[in-house]
């Protein structure tokens, strides 16, 4: 059975693709590879929701002791018949609450573009009917559409005498406005540069004191990195760019 709900602190780490090469190393003497993917590689495609005012960006970027976001999430290589989420992330006090709900990829999105109330017209192939209730309130009092794709391959360890931690490294880090369509796989604009690596450490307590030390020999730094803020303020700059541009070939 998937699992539907966390409840955890997460550590963010941006570091070079050298560090994590290293460090992958080392983790395997405490570690295991995630049971998902193959040496605990796969690839998380995201479409991420917001109002026409960016009240989710902002939420985020100004680091409200209370936010949250909805995406539709898929991994690896998928159809429109494939298992997709629905996902309500939310963090308060720096403890993350995500809470998300299994469906076929085209229920979802024909879920999510239902107008105002009408998606409560029928009954929808969700695993967790609770949480996609939530999830649709959440939509419905922001008034939340669809804003950007973010996609990035994967490695994750968890621990085997501390099944409650886990560490992932993040890399190829793309995002994209031109195509909303998840199934379509990871495209787009580098937002992160291609030699850094976004690391995270997940725990629902504290950090092993074991994982602390070899994250501070290996010179890694805690640092605020937002996925969805980054690829939002790089979709924006190439947008001005491109009218800027335009402008000018209009003035020429």
């Amino acid at each position: 059975m998937v699992k539907e709900v966390f409840k955890r602190y997460e550590l963010k780490y941006l570091i070079s693709f050298e560090q994590y090469i290293s460090l992958r190393e080392h983790l395997l003497e405490k570690m295991k590879y995630d049971a998902y993917g193959t040496e605990g590689k796969y690839n998380i495609v995201s479409l991420y929701y917001d109002s026409d005012d960016s009240k989710i960006y902002y939420e985020t970027r100004n680091k409200l002791r209370f936010r949250q976001k909805l995406r539709l999430r898929i991994y690896d290589q998928a159809d429109e018949t494939s298992t997709a989420f629905i996902e309500v992330k939310q963090k308060f006090k720096n403890v993350v609450n995500k809470r998300r709900t299994a469906l076929p990829l085209n229920e979802a999105y024909e879920l999510l573009n239902a107008a105002g109330e009408d998606w409560e017209q029928r009954k929808w192939l969700a695993s967790n009917e609770q949480i996609l209730k939530e999830a649709m309130h959440f939509k419905s009092l922001y008034d939340l559409r669809p804003e950007l794709v973010v996609s990035y391959d994967r490695q994750a360890f968890s621990g085997i005498d501390e099944p409650d931690l886990r560490v992932t490294f993040d890399y190829n880090l793309m995002c994209r406005t031109d195509d909303l369509r998840i199934e379509n796989g990871p495209e787009g604009q580098h937002f992160i540069d291609r030699d850094n690596v976004v690391l995270e450490v997940k725990v629902s307590e504290t950090v092993p004191f074991w994982l602390s030390r070899l994250l501070s020999e290996h010179g890694c730094s805690k640092q605020s990195v937002s996925k969805f803020c980054t690829s939002v303020e790089l979709m924006a700059d190439r947008a001005l760019s491109g009218q800027i541009s335009t402008e000018k070939d209009m003035v020429m």
